[in-house]
């Protein structure tokens, strides 16, 4: 399956979910953020990012009500007879709203220069 993104902005962020490796090797992180695509129907998608550096950068970069564009895999495993399917986000950008929403914010702080002509 190819890769497939979505963008929306961050409604959650939920708590980080940590376990113990299968083979007792040390522990393992995740964490799941929700965010609305703004369509009628079927607006919300729960995401996950899995590992320590995934789940810093999330944290690090992101916060509740940012725009951003999220590169997926969508994961489906049995456990017992039962199907569990999850999202798995691997890029987590933020929006090109959000940036020029940034860069015309700096704009606006700098001050008009003087078009005044040179005396020479």
């Amino acid at each position: 399956m190819s890769e497939l993104k979505v963008s929306g902005k961050i409604v959650k962020i939920l708590d980080k979910v940590t376990g113990t490796k299968k083979d007792g090797s040390g522990e393992w992180v995740k964490q799941s953020f929700v965010i609305d695509n703004g369509d009628q129907y079927n607006n919300l998608a729960s995401f996950e990012v899995f590992g320590d550096e995934k789940v810093e950068n999330l944290n690090k970069y992101n916060k509740v009500g940012d725009s951003v564009e999220v590169t997926f895999n969508i994961s489906c495993n049995e456990w017992q007879g039962k199907y569990y399917t999850t999202l798995q986000a691997w890029k987590v950008f933020k929006s090109n709203s959000d940036v020029a929403q940034a860069v015309a914010q700096i704009d606006n702080a700098i001050p008009p220069v003087d078009e005044e002509p040179l005396p020479f």
